[in-house]
C-alpha cells in the first residue's frame, strides 16, 4: 500500500530516512556527502536535467533535513535550485483572442505592454507589464489569462513572491508557516525545516542515561494516517523508537474545549486558539480580532504543559501532521513545554531508519481522551467539543458558532467579524482544508480521513470530556 500521497513527499522521506538513520548510527557527519549517492546510485537522471543536478538538490534537501538555514526564522524555505522549472507565470494572451478593433485592452494598459501582429492579435511585453490586470478585466471574450504558480496559487494569504530569478521567495511578514506551498509545489523545491535530528539527540539520550524521560504527544490527526498498520501497531512503533510513552494530544483537547467555552460564555465572543497558523493569521491581518483569540494554550501545549507540571525530568516530542507547529514550539509562551516537533512524514522515516516493520508489531492502547477531544483533528470538531464543554458545564450562552477550513474561510468571517456583522459569536479557525486531516505533514490528505477520525473518536471509552479530565488527573502516565 502506497505510504504517501506523491512522488515529491516521497523523494523527502528518502532524504529524511537516510539522514535519520546515519544519525541513529552516529555516522551523520561522515556521510552527509554520500547522502544524495545513496538515493540516486546511478549515472541517469530520473527527475531533472542530469543527474548532478538532482544530487545538488538532493545536498539542499539534507541540508533542510538538518534543519536549514539557522539564520531564517521561518520554518517553510525555498531550495532555490530547485525552483527553475514552472513557467514565470503573469497575464498571458490566449487563443481566444480574435483580433478585435476595440483594442480595450492596449488603451487601459497603463505602460504600453500591449501590441498587435499582422494579424491583430494581442501580444504582451512581460519587460513592461507590471501584473496589473487591467486589461484582462475589459477583454470581451476572457482571452487574457492570469497564470499563476502552484506555489503562488496555494498561498492564501499571498506571503509568496517572485525573485528576479524567478525563484520563489516567501515573505517572512505574511507567511503563517501553514505548508499549503510545501504540499502544492510539484517540484518540491518549497520545503519545511526538519528537527528530526533533535528528537534522535533526546532520544539517545534518554536511552544512554535515566537523567530525563522522553515522551511522545501524537496528534489525533494520527488515527486517518498508517493506513497500512493499525492504529495500536503505530503507537507500538513509536515507543520501539525509544519514547518513554505515548499520550494523546486529544487529552489536551478536552481540557481546551472545556476551558475554552467557559472563556466564550464570558467574553460574549472568541476565536479558537487551536490552530497556529490561524493564530498568526488573526494577529498578522485582522489586530482589531486580537483580543478576542481564546487565551488558551494549543491542545498539545495544554497537555504538554501538565505532563510538565505533574512529572519530573520530562522531554516531550510532538508528532502530528502540523508545520506551524514548527513554529509555535519556538514561541516563548510555549517553549517550556514541548521540546521537538516532527510531523507524520518525518515519523514515517523515524520507522524505516531504525528498519521497524510496524505491521508486524502487536497493538498497543493510546490513553482515553473523549470522543470530543479526539474530532479535534478534523473541520467542525473544536465547534462540537465546545458545545459539548457548555452542556456538561450547564452554562446558559446562545452559542452560535461557524466553521471555517482554509484561510479564504477564515477571512471572510473574520472580515465580517471586524466590521461587526458576523451572525456568530465563535469562529472555529483552521488554516488546512478539512482542518489537521488535511496538514502539510500528513502522509496522505483526502475526504477518507474525516470518517477514520470520527471511528477512533467513537471508539473513546470516555464518553464525555468531564469524565476524560477526571481520568487524567487521577491516572499516572505510563
Amino acid at each position: 500500500m502506497r505510504k504517501f500521497d506523491t512522488k515529491v513527499q516521497h523523494l523527502k522521506y528518502k532524504v529524511l530516512r537516510e539522514v535519520a538513520r546515519q544519525a541513529f548510527n552516529d555516522n551523520l557527519l561522515e556521510s552527509v556527502t554520500d547522502i544524495p549517492k545513496t538515493i540516486i546510485p546511478g549515472k541517469e537522471a530520473t527527475m531533472r536535467c542530469c543527474v548532478y543536478k538532482e544530487r545538488a538538490i538532493l545536498a539542499e534537501r539534507v541540508k533542510m533535513a538538518m534543519g536549514g538555514d539557522k539564520s531564517n526564522p521561518n520554518v517553510i524555505e525555498v531550495i532555490d535550485i530547485a525552483c527553475d522549472d514552472c513557467p514565470a507565470g503573469g497575464y498571458e494572451i490566449t487563443q481566444a483572442c480574435r483580433g478585435c478593433l476595440a483594442h480595450r485592452c492596449e488603451d487601459v494598459c497603463p505602460r504600453g505592454a500591449i501590441t498587435f501582429d499582422h494579424l491583430q492579435k494581442a501580444h504582451i511585453d512581460k519587460s513592461k507589464c507590471v501584473e496589473c490586470g487591467m486589461c484582462a478585466k475589459v477583454c470581451p471574450y476572457s482571452a487574457i489569462i492570469n497564470y499563476k504558480r502552484p506555489c503562488e496559487s496555494s498561498c492564501k494569504v499571498k506571503a509568496i513572491s517572485m525573485n528576479v530569478d524567478k525563484s520563489a521567495k516567501i515573505n517572512n511578514d505574511k507567511c503563517i508557516a501553514c505548508g499549503a506551498c510545501v504540499y502544492q509545489c510539484p517540484f518540491g523545491a518549497i520545503t519545511d525545516k526538519s528537527f528530526i535530528l533533535n528528537a534522535i539527540d533526546l532520544i539517545k539520550k534518554s536511552n544512554n542515561n535515566t537523567e530525563f524521560k522522553v515522551y511522545a504527544v501524537v496528534a489525533p490527526s494520527i488515527s486517518s494516517q498508517f493506513t497500512y498498520a493499525k492504529l495500536g501497531q503505530v503507537i507500538t512503533g513509536i515507543k520501539k523508537l525509544g519514547f518513554y510513552t505515548v499520550v494523546e494530544a486529544a487529552l489536551g483537547a478536552d481540557m481546551v474545549a472545556y476551558a475554552e467555552a467557559k472563556e466564550l460564555s464570558q467574553k460574549g465572543f472568541l476565536t479558537s486558539s487551536c490552530c497556529p497558523a490561524f493564530v498568526d493569521y488573526i494577529k498578522k491581518n485582522f489586530p482589531k480580532i486580537v483580543p478576542n483569540i481564546s487565551h488558551n494554550l494549543s491542545p498539545v501545549a495544554t497537555i504538554a504543559k501538565y505532563i510538565k507540571e505533574n512529572e519530573k525530568d520530562v522531554k516531550i516530542v510532538f508528532i502530528g501532521p502540523c508545520t506551524a507547529k514548527k513554529m509555535e514550539f519556538q514561541k516563548e509562551e510555549v517553549r517550556p513545554y514541548i521540546d521537538c516537533v516532527i510531523t507524520f512524514e518525518e515519523l514515517q522515516a523515524l520507522f524505516d531508519a531504525k528498519d521497524l516493520d510496524i505491521t508486524q508489531m502487536e497493538e498497543s492502547v493510546l490513553d482515553n481522551a473523549s470522543y470530543y477531544g479526539r474530532i479535534f483533528a478534523r473541520s467542525g470538531g473544536i465547534t462540537d467539543a465546545v458545545r459539548q464543554g457548555l452542556k456538561e458545564q450547564n452554562l446558559d450562552f446562545n452559542y452560535k458558532p461557524v466553521t471555517c477550513d482554509g484561510i479564504e474561510s477564515c477571512r471572510a468571517a473574520l472580515l465580517k467579524a471586524s466590521n461587526g456583522v458576523l451572525d456568530a459569536n465563535f469562529i472555529e479557525g483552521m488554516a488546512c482544508i478539512d482542518g489537521c486531516i488535511g496538514g502539510a505533514g500528513c502522509l496522505t490528505h483526502g475526504a477518507k480521513n474525516k470518517s477514520e477520525v470520527d471511528k477512533y473518536g467513537n471508539e473513546a471509552m470516555e464518553k464525555t470530556i468531564t469524565d476524560a479530565i477526571s481520568v487524567l488527573k487521577t491516572t499516572k502516565r505510563k
